[in-house]
């Protein structure tokens, strides 16, 4: 990776694609449980008795800027999760998670975020958000780049997970992701532990994605295509995000949201970790 980052210091230039999702994606599993409507500008997942579904990009990527409005499951929605996140392959893959736990008719939904590096996660945080996301698309991004990975919902960081690899915190930076995601039936623990069952009454249940974007590298046979010489000639970003870190005013935000929206950080969570709190923990 010397040479990569080598290279990036000199020109860093990334695709930048706004999505129609026939282009970006493709549907794995669910049958005819996902859709892609609106000449390709909506795609929506469905969840049933029998299967739930999902859907993949064709792209791997290196580093990028994610963004994607969801309108998730409306009403009872207890026992589902729609999953929105990157991920590589392996048992010691990297993944970067957007998962949305259902909840009774009334009760907020539990966003719950995590990070893998080198096939460990148990870095969970949980929020309950500041608005109905069944009534409305709502933003969801992943800022990743090599120092940070940076979470926001409708433009507000809600997470900034920094590298501190300088004190032994595995960071991902090597493997390509795809971005994934699905709908699923997890009434065995997305609900209050598992106390809450999935009413399949209410079935179907559907989530729905539009405006997909990203601002990223592409990777393909082994190499990224901001390392390609022939993006020198193609209109293409600056990559800004690549150096991106919060401002003062972003670093306030993220604080208001933790602040008045967190429900568990497993940084404070001394009954899980009796033998001391992950190391980044405790890294200023």
């Amino acid at each position: 990776m010397a040479t990569f980052f080598t290279l990036i210091a000199c020109s860093f230039l990334a695709v930048a694609t706004a999505g129609n999702f026939y282009q970006d994606f493709d549907i794995t599993w669910g049958d005819n449980r996902a859709n892609i409507i609106n000449n390709g500008q909506l795609l929506t997942l469905s969840l049933d008795r029998v299967s739930g579904s999902g859907f993949q990009s064709k792209h791997e990527y290196l580093f990028g800027k994610i963004d994607m409005q969801l309108k998730l499951v409306a009403g009872n929605s207890a026992g589902t999760v729609t999953a929105y996140y990157l991920s590589s392959q392996g048992p010691t893959h990297d993944e970067i998670d957007f998962e949305f736990l259902g909840n009774l008719s009334g009760d907020p939904y539990t966003l719950h975020t995590n990070v893998f590096s080198q096939g460990k996660g148990n870095r969970e945080q949980q929020f309950h958000l500041w608005f109905d996301p069944t009534k409305d698309f709502h933003t969801y991004s992943i800022l990743w780049n090599p120092k940070h990975i940076i979470f926001s919902v409708d433009g507000i960081p809600i997470r900034d997970f920094k590298n501190f690899e300088s004190g032994g915190v595995a960071f991902p930076k090597n493997q390509p992701m795809r971005i994934y995601s699905s709908l699923w039936d997890a009434e065995d623990w997305a609900t209050r532990g598992g106390l809450v069952k999935t009413d399949w009454n209410k079935a179907p249940f559907t989530a729905s994605y539009r405006n997909f974007t990203a601002d990223a590298c592409v990777w393909s046979s082994g190499a990224s295509s901001c390392r390609s010489e022939k993006l020198k000639t193609r209109s293409s970003s600056n990559a800004a995000w690549l150096n991106q870190e919060l401002d003062l005013t972003s670093q306030e935000r993220m604080k208001w949201v933790q602040k008045n929206y967190m429900i568990y950080n497993y940084c404070t969570d001394l009954k899980r970790f009796p033998q001391g709190l992950p190391p980044e923990c405790s890294i200023a």
